[in-house]
């Protein structure tokens, strides 16, 4: 629920946005949160390896040593994120300016863009130690609800505020002020209902050492990611003008939005696989796969259906001079996003199998990948070229998987099943959604910048790359295990049983 309302308001709010920031500011904006991001790096670690410690001292009797990990935990939230919010704070406006040549009205308040900016990613950073607590406890409602508060206070003070004073600041506040009200409310919710497993800001150095270990291989995961997701953006900023940062960053909103989705439909993986340390290897390497398949299939089907109506998508949604400009970029980052989920269900069977390291090595190898491709092509191909890297990356993100699974399992059928299960249904997706669209390209008829065409079109082509996706699978070695998939999963979410 929280992310649909989350993704629902944020799609919903970005045109508002442009139209009263202009493309400049907006992609000011971009570059600022970009900035921002290598601080995420240390606040998503710290919140995972909090939550993870915590969730194993759930007992009465574990209290004392629980409260000493948080305490450690919010001591550190504080004591390092307070003299990183800081530097961005003093220097992130000039490291900016002289990195991306920033200039002109729309830069004219990069300053405070940082300040609230920095200010916003401490309330995050605070924010994740509490919201620890609840995660290692399953509370997933209250966790929801942060979400919620935050993401409706983000948006209603946008409507509010950004129409009287038009700045990337404006719009870089209003999220800070989303994120305060989420410290806000987790704080109090702590309080209130768990506030004898609370404790002041201390280190501990025992609980230091436990939060560090699980850390540091997080924090190289998450250096990786930051590396494949932020390479263009740093690259066009440094390169281009900031409106062709916002145009890079409208195409992305979409495509992340559904894949995001899809990450979230295969959270339930871990603790699926999870469960299994008990199994054969057989077992566990034949569920794996076939979890592969059906995940690839579902960001097949849904990703690609972005590809056909990409540039009506965007000529309603925010206007036609963003259509003319970014649609071809929401095409070749929708490639990446369904190359890229190839890799989400391996990713939590490393992680459940404590293999953590593994992951580390596979988000380094993606990011390298990805910021290398980008040196290349975008500074000799332009910005339309933006998201190529990505899909490069995300190719290189797959053989290092691939080779970590060949090296740490003797499994016979791996490359056969790595085929049928992973290669075809995105290789079937990709084509099948480039086929529609270049049926649609040469039509009599161009399909008409409207929603309710957009979305026929879109949910046929969904429609269509399932259907092909499933057939292709019946071709295979392993076509009666798919067709058993697909037959469980429609008697379970349909009244009417699979024939």
């Amino acid at each position: 629920m929280a992310f649909l309302v989350a993704v629902v308001l944020n799609l919903a709010i970005l045109p508002f946005v442009i139209v009263h920031l202009g493309l400049a500011a907006f992609g000011v904006a971009g570059l600022v949160t970009a900035c921002i991001a290598p601080a995420l790096v240390f606040s998503n670690a710290l919140g995972l390896s909090t939550a993870r410690e915590l969730a194993q001292r759930l007992e009465p009797s574990d209290r004392d040593d629980a409260r000493r990990l948080f305490a450690t935990a919010v001591m550190l939230a504080i004591g390092a994120g307070g003299p990183i919010s800081a530097f961005f704070l003093v220097a992130g406006a000039p490291l900016a300016r002289l990195g991306f040549h920033l200039a002109g009205p729309a830069a004219d308040d990069l300053g405070w863009a940082f300040v609230v900016a920095g200010i916003g990613w401490l309330c995050q950073c605070v924010s994740a130690v509490f919201i620890a607590l609840f995660t290692a406890r399953q509370d997933y409602r209250r966790i929801a609800s942060v979400g919620i508060a935050s993401t409706v206070v983000s948006t209603f003070s946008m409507l509010v505020l950004i129409p009287v004073w038009p700045h990337a600041s404006t719009f870089l506040g209003c999220q800070a002020l989303g994120f305060a009200t989420g410290l806000l409310i987790a704080v109090a919710w702590a309080l209130g209902a768990i506030g004898q497993w609370l404790a002041p800001p201390a280190l501990h150095r025992h609980a230091f050492a436990r939060l560090a270990g699980f850390g540091i291989w997080q924090v190289a995961a998450q250096g990786g990611a930051l590396l494949a997701g932020q390479a263009d953006r740093y690259l066009l900023g440094a390169l281009l003008q900031p409106q062709f940062v916002g145009f890079y960053g409208v195409a992305q909103r979409l495509q992340e939005a559904t894949y995001i989705g899809i990450l979230k439909v295969g959270e339930i993986l871990f603790p699926f696989f999870s469960t299994l340390q008990k199994e054969s290897e057989d077992r566990k390497v034949d569920l794996l796969f076939r979890s592969s398949w059906i995940l690839n299939v579902l960001a097949a089907t849904a990703l690609g259906a972005l590809i056909p109506v990409a540039g009506p998508l965007l000529h309603v949604w925010t206007g036609a001079e963003v259509a003319a400009e970014a649609a071809r970029v929401l095409v070749v980052l929708s490639i990446a996003g369904i190359l890229g989920s190839s890799a989400n269900v391996f990713s939590f069977y490393l992680l459940a199998e404590g293999r953590s390291r593994y992951n580390a090595l596979i988000a380094l190898v993606t990011g390298i990948a990805t910021l290398a491709a980008s040196a290349v092509v975008l500074p000799r191909f332009g910005w339309h070229a933006a998201g190529w890297s990505t899909c490069a990356g995300m190719v290189a993100q797959l053989v290092t998987i691939v080779f970590l699974l060949r090296r740490s399992s003797d499994f016979a059928d791996m490359g056969s099943r790595v085929v049928h299960c992973v290669l075809m249904p995105l290789g079937v997706g990709i084509a099948t959604a480039l086929a529609v669209r270049y049926g649609l390209d040469r039509a009599p008829l161009r399909l008409a910048p409207s929603w309710w065409s957009v979305g026929v079109v879109s949910a046929l082509t969904a429609a269509i790359i399932f259907v092909v996706a499933v057939a292709a699978s019946q071709l295979g070695p392993y076509r009666r295990a798919c067709w058993q998939d697909i037959r469980s999963i429609v008697s379970r979410f349909s009244p009417l049983k699979a024939v």
